[in-house]
């Protein structure tokens, strides 16, 4: 922030967005005195923050009117809301105090102001303790807890500060890259998540959006550029899709709305990577929602009429059976409610079809706002229920006095990224689990002392072992014995929080014994290696397994939730090697960037930190990277887009750093690998494996593709010096008669 004197054109922009808020605002206020209390709080703001500039050189006061906005059109809450959006940075940049507030606004607005002021407190202050032991708490960690922990008070907050998070998004551009890189990584290991089990489906697709745009500028524009294309060439077949259906559905009586959507680059690119495909290959890249309002006179329910809509148009179209997706009668967690199938258009064009209530479309657009609404009117569907019975499972996590911050952290970002699946007991109840749950988690979410004494599971009458992963639709019996006992290899399987706590209780009163045994596990396999145990590389494999102690380390490895599998190559990745060279710059004069270091990759000064490339996405010069720099000095080179190094940048903000590659020489050399899929053909592996080694003078280190029926499938690893020549080999090979689709994949 910086102060100067407001000028007219000032007085004009503040003038201007609030006019707009001012509307919105009206709709939401149920009477002249509640939009009193926002008209004074915008006064009382705008006065506060007179002569205040952002980064951008706007005035201030345009942030908390676009947060309000924000609150009010997205989010759809009230008067309350939408005063406290507008007054949530008063306390912390202004002398005015909570109690201040609280005698001109009264104590609700004052509680939300407060909860604002303290998660910002934490989360915009970057720890001063630079090189302190990597043991002590994140106090980024810390913070994340405080924020939840208003779950349990007034989830306002936390709606507040979504609210305020996209908007900082939204100007990221005038913040120095390393606060970016940490905005932008707390910002997808958290706030999206969080957007998302919240059912505020609009946050979170722009977050997304925004978080690709800057992770990988690359890739977005090219998707970008390639939707916007799809658009203006598909946009007369979308229309004619949509005719018959329309004239169908006015036949049978329903009153109803069509909207056209297209997928984003977030999820395009989301669905490239997950799935190895290319754009092309896509196949719900275009939909319609279908919103219709319930008929309170018909004798079908609400889920009936969604499937009468349903028959309705797949009398027209041919759908995808397995592409059919029945969150009507199963919603998610987080309340959505909806019917999706996959049409098939005349032209030829897959075309994802969503059919919702007006209820329904509510809450998957404004979600826990729009719950609440709908409850307190007495209407309530099954995903309803789906997102109370969430909100309950966080508050019982938040209250555990067991649980450290960091722990929680982990805790609630597995569950908030989690999807649920459907399995039933051998009397047919049906229970909810997280996707990749195991008949072991199964067992605990029957009772504690079924899991305790499991030995092994039923899966649909097939005898399988308790780390047996479930899918939707299982019948599952649990097989005990009268003796039986947890194991610490369980933890290696576990999925649920329930589950795991209970066995890490059950394991509490060894810990002591567990801890020593794995800290002699460790050192010996350390010194097996030919490596000193000391407590440089100690703080290394700290920050590697992502740690909060010493001793949670020592346990995990006594208890065999960590198994050193891939400790040789942390440690040779770690070790002075030829890739340790670096070099520190400062960026600018600026006080406020000098924070903000810069790391050449890539200098041979003796003098440089040592660093390492990290084993968890191996990136290569010429990737965009983000640098994690521990305690001890070391910097670990992470891609942008690595989800390891958002975990580690939302755990520890302050060791994010920024490296920037040198152009390294020929010698120097990075192992990537590259999947391919196509028409098997004779004489197609030689050709792949000409291009790569002669055409290219590319060293091969493992070559894996199988042909099946026809069709081939496979990887190559290989070693390269840069992204530059990784590109070309895949254009090289993209180019070969038969081959479909060329990607570069996670080792």
């Amino acid at each position: 922030m910086s102060f100067s004197e407001f000028g007219e054109i000032d007085y004009e922009l503040i003038s201007r967005d609030w006019e707009v808020l001012k509307a919105s605002a009206q709709k939401r206020c149920a009477n002249e005195q509640e939009m009193e209390v926002v008209r004074r709080a915008f006064d009382f703001a705008n006065d506060a923050h007179r002569n205040v500039r952002r980064r951008s050189g706007e005035p201030y006061m345009l942030h908390p009117i676009a947060v309000a906005q924000i609150v009010v059109d997205d989010i759809g809450l009230g008067y309350k809301s939408i005063s406290a959006a507008l007054l949530h940075d008063v306390v912390e940049d202004t002398d005015y105090t909570v109690e201040d507030i609280r005698v001109r606004f009264g104590d609700k607005i004052a509680s939300l102001v407060d909860g604002l002021t303290k998660i910002k407190n934490v989360l915009d202050t970057e720890q001063k303790t630079k090189g302190t032991d990597i043991s002590q708490q994140s106090l980024q960690a810390e913070n994340f807890k405080r924020i939840l922990l208003t779950l349990n008070d007034d989830v306002r907050v936390v709606l507040i500060k979504l609210a305020d998070r996209l908007h900082n998004c939204r100007t990221i551009e005038h913040m120095p890259e390393h606060k970016r890189d940490k905005i932008l990584s707390e910002t997808m290991f958290i706030f999206i998540p969080l957007a998302h089990r919240l059912g505020l489906y609009s946050i979170k697709t722009e977050l997304e959006n925004i978080w690709l745009q800057y992770k990988e500028p690359d890739a977005y524009a090219d998707i970008k550029a390639k939707i916007d294309r799809g658009i203006e060439e598909k946009g007369r077949e979308m229309a004619e899709f949509v005719v018959p259906i329309e004239a169908a559905l006015e036949k049978a009586g329903f009153h109803f709305e069509i909207k056209k959507r297209i997928k984003t680059p977030y999820s395009v690119w989301q669905k490239m990577q997950t799935k190895g495909v290319s754009f092309e290959e896509v196949y719900d890249l275009y939909a319609i929602r279908i919103i219709f309002e319930t008929d309170p006179n018909s004798p079908e329910s609400e889920r009936d009429q969604c499937y009468h809509i349903f028959s309705i148009i797949t009398g027209i179209y041919r759908y995808m059976p397995n592409r059919l997706r029945d969150w009507v009668k199963h919603p998610k967690s987080n309340g959505y409610e909806a019917l999706h199938c996959t049409l098939l258009s005349n032209s030829g064009v897959w075309v994802e079809v969503q059919i919702r209530t007006r209820r329904m479309d509510d809450i998957a657009e404004k979600g826990i706002a729009a719950h609440w609404i709908y409850k307190q009117h007495g209407i309530m569907g099954e995903g309803d229920y789906e997102m109370d019975a969430w909100l309950d499972r966080i508050k019982d996590i938040l209250v555990n006095p067991d649980v450290n911050a960091l722990e929680l952290l982990d805790i609630i970002h597995n569950d908030l990224i989690s999807t649920d699946i459907y399995v039933f007991t051998p009397r047919g109840e049906q229970r909810s689990l997280p996707k990749g749950s195991t008949a072991l988690d199964f067992a605990y979410a029957i009772h504690t002392e079924v899991g305790n004494k499991a030995i092994a599971a039923k899966v649909n009458q097939k005898l399988v072992k308790l780390s047996e992963e479930l899918h939707t639709g299982d019948k599952v019996e649990i097989i005990t014995v009268e003796d039986g006992k947890p194991q610490p290899e369980w933890l290696k399987f576990l999925q649920t929080h329930r589950a795991r706590t209970i066995v890490t209780d059950y394991f509490k009163a060894q810990r002591k014994q567990t801890v020593e045994y794995g800290r002699t596990t460790l050192e010996t396999a350390i010194q097996e290696l030919g490596y000193e145990a000391d407590e440089a590389t100690l703080q290394r494999l700290d920050a590697a397994y992502g740690m909060g102690t010493r001793e949670e380390l020592y346990y995990a490895i006594g208890i065999g939730q960590i198994t050193l599998d891939n400790l040789p190559d942390i440690l040779k990745r770690s070790s002075g090697s030829k890739r340790s060279w670096i070099r520190r710059v400062f960026r600018s004069e600026n006080k406020e960037e000098k924070s903000g270091e810069t790391f050449i990759i890539g200098s041979t000064d003796p003098d440089a930190p040592h660093f390492a490339i990290a084993t968890c996405c191996n990136p290569i010069p010429g990737d965009a990277v983000v640098g994690i720099k521990a305690p001890d000095g070391t910097i670990t080179v992470h891609k942008k887009t690595c989800a390891v190094a958002d975990r580690i940048a939302a755990r520890h903000g302050d060791w994010v750093v920024v490296p920037k590659w040198l152009e390294q020489a020929e010698d120097s050399s990075f192992l990537v690998r590259i999947s391919l899929r196509g028409l098997d053909r004779v004489g197609m592996l030689n050709e792949i494996t000409r291009r790569v080694s002669l055409v290219m003078g590319v060293n091969m280190r493992r070559l894996n593709l199988a042909a099946e029926d026809g069709l081939f499938e496979g990887y190559i690893d290989l070693y390269v010096n840069s992204k530059d020549i990784l590109d070309k080999m895949i254009k090289k090979l993209a180019s070969i008669e038969g081959i479909e689709n060329v990607s570069r994949s996670e080792l």
